[in-house]
């Protein structure tokens, strides 16, 4: 009896520090923008409220970095990238997407978590959830998924989200693979490398970031391939 008391409580012993270890890991993933920053934007966000008829673009800076609304000319559409973020707190946050019941979700996410060295599998399975959390609480909710960007170690001046490539690639393998009847992949990748498969250099000046130039092909992939009907 006593044997199997122990047995059961090494047991939970074990459980508990598997937790622990779990959520420390976590949250040395937590976005690299500034807290007092994040949670303002989560704020003004949460102020400015979503509607059915939005399309809401979630992500990073690299969809924080320009005005949807003007580059598309498109009235209904929602900026909810924040410079920094990761999978997890796009899922922390994605509640504010849902309750809108928004038309539309266009998801680029992704390059900062590899930065961070968070496995590839991690990275993915966020994906997933992303993608199921939208389609429980949002039924109508068009969902779009981008493939990651490329990148342009020859700038300098991001060196951990440099050299990446190999996980870019696989993670655009994956995200393809993601396509079913309510999931759209838009392929942004091929768009933007130039021929040693880097982001062009002269849409970009820091080899992560885009200039104008690099939104109007974004913008010019959209348009074309009717994503805005």
């Amino acid at each position: 009896m006593k044997q199997a008391i122990y047995k059961i409580m090494l047991s939970l012993a074990l459980m508990l520090a598997l937790n622990l270890s779990s959520n420390a890991q976590q949250s040395s993933w937590d976005s690299t923008y500034r807290p007092g920053s994040y949670l303002k934007k989560i704020e003004a966000f949460q102020a400015e409220g979503i509607t059915k008829k939005d399309f809401v673009f979630l992500g990073n800076s690299i969809t924080a970095g320009t005005d949807w609304g003007k580059l598309l000319n498109l009235p209904n559409a929602k900026n909810r990238g924040i410079s920094g973020d990761i999978t997890f707190g796009v899922l922390e946050r994605l509640d504010q997407v849902i309750i809108g019941k928004p038309a539309k979700v266009f998801v680029l996410i992704g390059i900062n978590d590899i930065s961070k060295d968070i496995p590839d599998s991690v990275i993915l399975g966020n994906y997933k959830k992303i993608i199921q959390r939208i389609q429980y609480g949002s039924k109508k909710t068009k969902i779009y998924f981008y493939t990651l960007l490329p990148v342009n170690a020859s700038f300098n001046k991001f060196k951990n989200h440099y050299n990446k490539d190999q996980h870019i690639l696989w993670l655009n393998e994956q995200i393809r693979k993601l396509a079913s009847k309510k999931v759209t992949i838009i392929d942004l990748y091929p768009h933007f490398t130039d021929s040693d498969q880097h982001l062009k250099p002269e849409i970009t000046a820091d080899g992560l970031h885009l200039k104008t130039e690099g939104y109007q092909i974004w913008a010019e992939v959209l348009k074309t391939g009717g994503y805005l009907k």
